[in-house]
């Protein structure tokens, strides 16, 4: 009797409700509770079948034997699993289904220059919960992917990520550039890897810049400004990128400012910038552990 009271929009909005790719039983069960509601749900159901299958797919792809495996798993990893642009896609999806995994890891360069761009664009409001730590190792991101990155964070996805590393992913100083806000308002985060990234000293001083003055209005559609300046932040690796005495400047003045307050450990191994640019960097603030390492040949 209450089905039939229902609209049939009303009757697929409560489906659409229901439908979760790694557990589409209750979908499945509504959409089939009456001939009406089979009719009404058939595309959709037929769209679901085949999302799960593509899952089930992209877990075995991370030894997963199955959908309810990876729904439940705290760490889930990819590596050099030959994904695709579709896989990444999907991926993205899955956030919001994937309520208990607290690390994510992709080491996978087969998905195209534009693959992190398209799971990023995927990652709605609340994905991926519990997420702390996030790596992507050697995968293509990107300027662009990093920017979509920003907005996937911006709109509330990762909410308690700790841990940031994105070694050998492309980003250069446009991309920083972007991310860097995004990184600033992140609550929780503690460790920030960029090493062997084509980034420089435009992307660090970004990263590390005070916030602006207060009171200061924001520009018409941006964000709230930043409360502080990577304030739980512990480990940063900026080993092998592009930066230089400049860069190394920046860096000491913000610390000398009162930056990166929690900061223990920094790496600027194998830089263009001068062994005594590093070395003022450190200089700037005891305790700091050092990475100096050796000039960028």
């Amino acid at each position: 009797m209450l089905m039939a009271a229902l609209s049939g929009d009303e009757q697929r909005i409560i489906f659409s409700k229901l439908c979760n790719v790694l557990d589409p039983r209750a979908a499945v069960a509504f959409g089939s509770a009456s001939s009406e509601l089979r009719a009404l749900t058939q595309a959709e159901r037929q769209q679901l079948s085949a999302d799960f299958e593509a899952a089930t797919a992209l877990g075995w792809k991370a030894g997963k034997g199955s959908c309810k495996e990876l729904r439940e798993a705290k760490a889930v990893g990819w590596h050099y699993a030959g994904l695709s642009f579709d896989h990444l896609a999907l991926l993205g999806t899955l956030g919001s289904v994937l309520p208990a995994l607290e690390e994510l890891y992709l080491y996978e360069a087969a998905a195209g220059p534009d693959g992190v761009q398209r799971l990023a664009e995927k990652l709605g409001a609340g994905a991926l919960p519990a997420v702390t730590l996030l790596e992507l190792n050697g995968t293509h991101v990107g300027d662009a992917g990093a920017s979509a990155l920003a907005t996937a964070l911006d709109r509330g996805a990762l909410p308690r990520l700790e841990r940031l590393h994105l070694g050998g992913t492309a980003i250069g100083d446009a991309g920083l550039v972007a991310l860097a806000p995004a990184l600033r308002r992140l609550p929780a985060l503690e460790g920030l890897g960029l090493s062997r990234n084509p980034l420089g000293d435009d992307g660090l001083a970004a990263l590390v810049a005070p916030p602006p003055p207060a009171g200061a209005p924001p520009p018409a559609g941006a964000p709230p400004p930043a409360t502080g300046v990577l304030t739980k932040l512990k480990q940063l690796y900026l080993g092998r990128t592009d930066i230089t005495d400049a860069g190394c400047a920046a860096l000491a003045a913000a610390l000398n400012s009162g930056a990166l307050p929690a900061l223990e450990c920094l790496f600027l191994m194998a830089v263009p910038a001068s062994m005594a640019a590093r070395s003022a960097v450190f200089a700037a603030r005891a305790g700091i552990q050092s990475g100096i390492g050796v000039l960028h040949s």
